[in-house]
């Protein structure tokens, strides 16, 4: 077994024009004196790494990974949750979605998904020159419009959908491999990868490509209604990242899964921070460290209530509060016998 790393935080809901959360440097120290040994970095928020420079740059990376450590905190990974969100994006959402690229590919959805692969691509060379093994990404969704099947969806509808994910995400994963580098999709509502059926459709089509994982998060398995423990024994094997993120389900006779259209504080569903929600952190931190997960525990904060810098606080703590110092021996060492293989034989009448 092996002792979880962390507490680490994830910046993404942090980062904004104001100090402490407008550099870097500001925001490392920040997230250091809040009591975060990691980082986790969006790779697209030019305030805090230059994606462009860091892809292309050894020395580059050293100096952040420098940085990072003069605060004594380490990046843990980088994301590029906003940039494979635009690997694929149906024509639904697609005004919506140009908001998340630059201006000058706004309105072409081919020249904003040829932006976005490139983003990931430097995204893994960066996590690569950075000593990172793993990165964090969403899929992209081309099928999520069609999640409820009415009008009934036509035959084949979802394999073509799954069949172009896979077609766009493979060169991408055939790159992170040469470099080193799982790509941790975000199990995630909104997302064609958003639970396990859905993942394992995904892999099939990647022939079970190994640098294809998931970045586990509970909350959204608890506003799925989706048995999150089974989840880590399905697929331990294929779990590279952890975002420590709590939710709650409190359905009413008026609303349930789908939440009526009401803002996060009046959903039935809805996220909170860490030890606010109904995740069982607890079992969580058992089954990731028995089967010797070897990656962060990171907070993501999001909460429909309290103050984000309240709970980046109280988060680091909760973590640390639950991560197992998993022991060197067995707690009944202390009663060993002391045999041998002969008295084992005698032991089970096999000798004599």
């Amino acid at each position: 077994m092996r002792t979880l790393k962390g507490p680490g935080l994830f910046l993404a809901q942090f980062v904004g024009a104001e100090p402490p959360f407008d550099s870097f440097d500001a925001i490392v120290e920040w997230a250091a004196g809040c009591g975060y040994e990691g980082v986790q970095v969006p790779s697209g928020e030019a305030s805090l790494i230059d994606l462009d420079r860091a892809a292309a740059s050894a020395e580059y990376c050293d100096e952040i990974r420098s940085r990072a450590a003069a605060h004594g905190v380490e990046i843990t990974e980088l994301s590029a949750h906003v940039q494979g969100q635009l690997v694929a994006v149906h024509p639904a959402y697609d005004i919506a979605f140009d908001g998340f690229a630059p201006e000058a590919v706004r309105g072409n959805p081919k020249a904003r998904q040829d932006w976005a692969v490139d983003q990931v691509k430097k995204t893994i060379d960066a996590s690569a020159r950075l000593g990172l093994d793993r990165m964090a990404a969403f899929s992209g969704a081309l099928a999520w419009p069609y999640v409820y099947p009415w009008p009934q969806r036509p035959a084949g509808l979802i394999e073509a959908a799954f069949d172009e994910l896979a077609a766009r995400w493979r060169p991408l994963l055939d790159h992170a491999a040469d470099k080193g580098v799982k790509i941790c999709f975000e199990i995630h509502p909104g997302e064609d990868l958003h639970d396990g059926v859905s993942f394992e459709m995904f892999l099939d089509r990647v022939d079970q490509h190994p640098s294809a994982m998931m970045l586990y998060d509970p909350s959204h398995y608890v506003l799925q209604q989706l048995d999150y423990l089974d989840n880590l024994d399905i697929y331990a094997e294929r779990i590279g990242m952890f975002h420590v993120k709590d939710a709650e389900f409190n359905p009413t006779g008026r609303q349930g899964v789908y939440g009526g259209y009401q803002g996060w504080v009046e959903r039935a569903g809805r996220f909170r921070s860490p030890g606010d929600g109904q995740v069982d952190f607890k079992a969580i931190f058992a089954k990731l460290t028995a089967m010797e997960f070897d990656g962060w525990a990171v907070v993501e904060w999001e909460c429909a209530l309290k103050h984000p810098e309240d709970g980046a606080r109280e988060g680091a703590q909760f973590v640390r509060d639950h991560i197992i110092r998993v022991t060197d021996h067995a707690f009944d060492d202390f009663a060993a016998s002391g045999t041998d293989a002969a008295a084992n034989r005698k032991m089970l009448g096999l000798e004599g």
